[in-house]
C-alpha cells in the first residue's frame, strides 16, 4: 500500500485519522496502540509473509537499547553497541544483498551457487539507519529511558516507514508524548492536506508521466541521438526528484494530519552551487546520518587528521552511501562519483581562492548530478556509455524523438525544470503557511 494508491487516499489514513481524534479521543493510551497497529496493518499490505521482519528487529533492538542504557560497565556497553550494530547490518545485508554477493563470488571464483532469491522486505534500508541511530543515541546517554510502545511506534511509525526521512528518537517520542498533539489541530490539517496535494501532484502528474519516456530512453539506448540522449539523461533526473521528494512531501503532510512534524528532507537541492551545497539541501537525513555516525568516527580513528585523509573518509562515505541504495556496482560507482565531486570541491575551496559565478556554479553542479545518475538508473556500465556517447555525439545532433512521448510527458518535463529552478520548495511553503 503506497501513500498515492486511492485505497490508502480514500479508506485506510481517514479512517485512522477518524480513529484517532474521534473514537479513541483524550485516550492518549490508545491513541498510540491505534498507530501502532495501523502501522503494522500498513506494512503487512506490501507482504504479511513479511510483517514478523519488522517486530524482530524492534524487538531484538529494544532489549539491546535496554542493556545498553542500563549497563555501567563501559566495556560491556561497548560490546552491546557492537553486537547491535552488526546485528542491524547483518540482517540489511541478509535480506538486500545475499544475492549480489553470492554473485559476485561466482563471478570471482568460477563457481555456481544457487541464488537465494529472497524478496527484499519493505524500508528495511530506512529502519536500520534509524536503528543505529537510536543505538548510539543510548550508548551516548541521549536516551535514558525506554519502552518498548515508545520504542515500536518511533520505528513503525507509517509516514515515514517507507521512504524516511530518517528521524531521531528524542525528536519523534517527544511529539508523541505532548498532551496537546493528541488532539485535533486544525491548522496542521489544512497545511497537512496542501502538502499532501503538492506530493500527490509531483508524484502522479510530474515523476510519473515524465517516467514514460526516460524508460523508453534507457531501454533502447544504443540507438539515441544526441537530443534522445540529454531529454534521457535530464528526464531521469527530474523523475527520481519529483518522485522522492514527492513522496516525503506525502509523507511529511500525512505525518502533520497527527500533529507530528518530520524534519526537512529537500531543500531545492538543484539550486545547489556545488557537491557540498548539493549534500546540504538533497536528502538531508541521510547526509545527517553519514556525516555524524560514519563520517565523524572514521575521522577520530586517525590520531592526526589531515586533508588528505579526510577526503580519504568522505569517499569510503559515499561508497558506503551508494552500496546503501542497492545490491548493485551501478550504485557503488554513483556513490564514488558523489564522493569525487565532493572531493574536487573541498579541494578547490582549499587551494583555490575564486569566486565563481552563482548561475556557473548551479549550471555545473546540476549537470554533474545528472551525469552521476546516469549510473544510478542504467543496468550496467554498457548502458550507462551508451547513454553517455549520445549525450556526446555531436555528429547525430537533431531534434527528432524516434520513441513514443506523450504531449503529457513533454508538459511534465517542462513544469519540472519551471519548478526546480524558479518556485520555492515544499519546506519554505510549510514555513510560510505556519506564520
Amino acid at each position: 500500500m503506497l501513500f498515492h494508491n486511492p485505497l490508502f487516499l480514500l479508506f485506510f489514513l481517514p479512517l485512522v485519522f477518524v480513529f484517532y481524534f474521534v473514537v479513541l479521543k483524550k485516550k492518549k493510551l490508545s491513541q498510540k496502540y491505534l498507530l501502532i497497529a495501523a502501522s503494522f496493518i500498513f506494512y503487512a499490505a506490501w507482504n504479511i509473509k513479511f510483517s514478523f521482519l519488522i517486530i524482530t528487529t524492534i524487538l531484538v533492538n529494544y532489549i539491546f537499547g535496554v542493556k545498553i542504557i542500563s549497563s555501567t560497565n563501559e566495556r560491556k556497553k561497548n560490546i552491546f553497541l557492537t553486537v547491535a550494530i552488526f546485528f542491524n547490518v547483518l540482517f540489511l545485508a541478509f535480506f538486500k544483498y545475499s544475492d549480489f554477493i553470492i554473485e559476485n563470488i561466482n563471478y570471482l571464483f568460477d563457481l555456481n551457487l544457487n541464488l537465494l532469491n529472497l524478496p527484499f522486505p519493505l524500508a528495511l534500508s530506512f529502519v536500520t539507519f534509524q536503528t543505529i541511530a537510536f543505538l548510539v543515541d543510548c550508548y551516548d546517554k541521549n536516551i535514558s529511558y525506554i519502552n518498548l510502545r515508545k520504542y515500536a511506534l518511533f520505528i513503525s511509525f507509517f509516514p515515514q516507514l517507507i521512504a524516511g526521512p530518517i528521524v531521531r528518537y528524542g525528536h519523534m517520542i517527544e511529539q508523541f508524548e505532548d498532551n496537546k498533539n493528541s488532539l485535533i489541530n486544525y491548522k496542521n490539517i489544512y497545511i497537512g492536506l496542501i502538502i499532501i496535494a503538492i506530493g500527490l501532484m509531483k508524484k502522479v502528474l510530474i515523476a510519473d508521466n515524465i517516467s514514460v519516456f526516460v524508460d523508453q530512453g534507457f531501454s533502447a539506448q544504443e540507438e539515441l541521438s544526441f537530443f534522445e540522449g540529454w531529454l534521457t539523461s535530464l528526464g531521469f533526473t527530474f523523475q527520481i526528484y519529483f518522485d522522492f521528494s514527492g513522496y516525503v512531501d506525502m509523507a511529511t503532510g500525512i505525518a502533520l494530519l497527527f500533529n507530528i512534524n518530520l524534519p526537512a528532507n529537500f531543500n531545492s537541492p538543484f539550486k545547489a552551487t556545488g557537491m557540498i551545497n548539493f549534500w546540504q539541501r538533497w536528502h538531508i537525513t541521510l547526509s545527517n546520518f553519514l556525516t555524524n555516525y560514519i563520517y565523524y568516527p572514521l575521522s577520530r580513528s586517525f590520531a592526526d587528521l589531515t586533508f588528505s585523509k579526510s577526503m580519504f573518509v568522505t569517499m569510503v562515505v559515499f561508497l558506503v552511501a551508494g552500496l546503501w541504495h542497492g545490491p548493485s556496482w551501478m550504485f557503488v560507482i554513483f556513490g564514488a562519483l558523489h564522493g569525487l565531486g565532493l572531493i574536487v570541491n573541498h579541494s578547490f575551496n582549499k587551494f583555490f581562492l575564486l569566486n565563481l559565478n552563482k548561475l556557473f556554479c548551479r549550471f555545473l553542479t546540476f549537470n554533474y548530478v545528472s551525469f552521476t545518475l546516469i549510473f544510478f538508473r542504467a543496468q550496467d556500465l554498457e548502458s550507462a556509455f551508451s547513454i553517455i556517447k549520445a549525450m556526446t555525439n555531436i555528429t547525430n545532433f537533431n531534434y527528432v524523438i524516434n520513441f513514443d512521448i506523450p504531449t503529457i510527458s513533454l508538459i511534465a518535463f517542462a513544469f519540472a525544470f519551471v519548478i526546480c529552478f524558479m518556485f520555492q520548495n515544499t519546506h519554505y511553503i510549510i514555513t510560510q503557511l505556519r506564520k
